[in-house]
Parts: structure tokens; C-alpha cells; sequence
């Protein structure tokens, strides 16, 4: 297909600090075949001074197209995406997170299934490939492999990482899910109803990835795997609307 326009969708909660990090990375790259980027940044009602960060951002870098939305509350990851994914007018878009954990000069290797008219969404897994991997926390990552296996056990799909931050998505077809979850549910449920997009077509691509300890400001703990282990169930066996 004719891609013209990539949307990163960044949701961002209290990334004052590091924001202009990323943004910076995502100026760096220039996409494949010219592609021109859109990039969707949601504020999920940070108490630090995001909000400021990211408007003086624009400003000074006015041709980066980047649209700036404000959550009436903290609503959650999940829901910023949600609105994210509502005001993407690209063709394709990719989830980034804030952080400094992925990195978007990857960008074109996840498009390029795409590109190359195979692909209808790609995943970038952080399990398979020879691309860097910070070794952090061993439970961890069995509690990713566990969760995609589960997911798997019930999408028929044979994902390495369904956790993953990096999900390039046909737009309509992202925009034509009825997504629910606002927080870390997202990633199971998102996974759970594209299987079921008639003929779709999921690739995965190795990609690298720098994790952040606690202390740096990871945010996922054993709460949000049981929440996983139940939005797996809840959206492919009982709630698959």
C-alpha cells in the first residue's frame, strides 16, 4: 500500500524529565521511502510540568507535526492510547513510549514488512533478533513470556513478546477496535481483538531494548500481571466484542 503517513501515538505521564530525549531520537530518523511522520502526544494529566516541556517543544521545532493532547484527568496508559489512536491521520501508526527504553531508530525495521506488502500490524519483539538487550530483572521476563503464551494459548497467534511497547497498526483497522482498557490491560486486549480481524496479517521483528530499573521509573509490578492474566481471559473467551 501507499504509506505517506506514519503516527507515533507517545502517551506521557510525569516525562518532564526525559521527553525531550525521545522527541530528539524520533527528529533523528528519517523514515524509508519519505515517509513523513505525524507525532500524538497525550498527557495523561502529569503533576510535573510535562505539559510546559512538550508545548515549549513544539515551538521551537514547529516542523516536527506534533499534536498535543491534554487527559481531563489521569486516566490511565491505556485510555491516553485510546485517544491517541482516535486523532492518528496516518495510514500506520506505532506505539512509543516516553522513556528511553525503545528506540525509534527501529522504526524502519518494523515498516519495512509493511512497506513491503506483506504486513497489516508488526510487532518488535524484545526476545528474538541480535539487536541489544539491557539484562535486567529474570521474573520478570518469565512473567512476559508467560503472559504471551497464555495470550498465544487463546489467539492462536505464536507471538514472542505481546508485551511489547513497539505495535505498528494499520490505522483503520487499529481505530475500528473497541478498545476498554485504561491501563496496563491494553497489550492483551489490543492482541486479543486484531487476531480476530478477518485476514489480518501480524508479523514480528527483533528489535533492541533498554529497560529501566524501578529506581529509574519502570512502573509495571505483579499487579499489572494478574491484570493481564485476567484481560487475556476477559477478551478472548468472554468479552470478545
Amino acid at each position: 500500500m501507499d504509506l505517506t503517513k506514519l503516527s507515533i501515538v507517545i502517551p506521557a505521564y510525569n516525562e518532564a524529565r526525559t521527553i525531550h530525549l525521545i522527541l530528539n531520537k524520533i527528529k533523528e530518523v528519517k523514515l524509508m521511502n519519505d515517509i513523513q511522520k505525524e507525532i500524538i502526544i497525550v498527557n495523561d494529566c502529569s503533576t510535573d510540568n510535562s505539559e510546559e516541556v512538550i508545548k515549549n517543544y513544539a515551538a521551537e521545532n514547529p516542523d516536527m507535526n506534533i499534536q498535543f493532547y491534554n487527559q481531563p484527568k489521569n486516566m490511565g496508559k491505556g485510555a491516553a492510547l485510546h485517544r491517541g489512536i482516535k486523532e492518528a491521520t496516518g495510514e500506520y501508526l506505532i506505539i512509543q513510549d516516553a522513556d528511553l527504553e525503545y528506540d525509534p531508530r527501529e522504526y524502519n525495521d518494523i515498516l519495512r514488512p509493511v512497506l513491503e506488502g506483506f504486513a497489516d500490524a508488526v510487532y518488535g519483539s524484545r526476545f528474538m533478533g541480535g539487536n541489544p538487550h539491557r539484562i535486567l530483572f529474570f521474573w520478570h521476563s518469565i512473567g512476559n513470556k508467560f503472559l504471551t503464551k497464555l495470550s498465544n494459548m487463546f489467539s492462536n497467534l505464536n507471538l514472542t513478546d505481546m508485551e511489547t511497547c513497539y505495535k505498528l497498526i494499520n490505522t483503520k483497522v487499529a481505530q475500528s477496535l473497541n478498545l476498554k482498557e485504561n491501563r496496563f490491560g491494553f497489550e492483551p486486549e489490543i492482541t486479543a481483538k486484531l487476531s480476530r480481524v478477518p485476514k489480518i496479517r501480524i508479523y514480528e521483528v527483533g528489535i533492541s531494548y533498554y529497560g529501566r530499573t524501578y529506581e529509574e521509573g519502570k512502573h509495571i509490578g505483579w499487579k499489572d500481571g494478574f491484570r493481564a492474566i485476567y484481560c487475556i481471559l476477559k477478551y478472548n473467551i468472554f468479552s470478545r466484542k
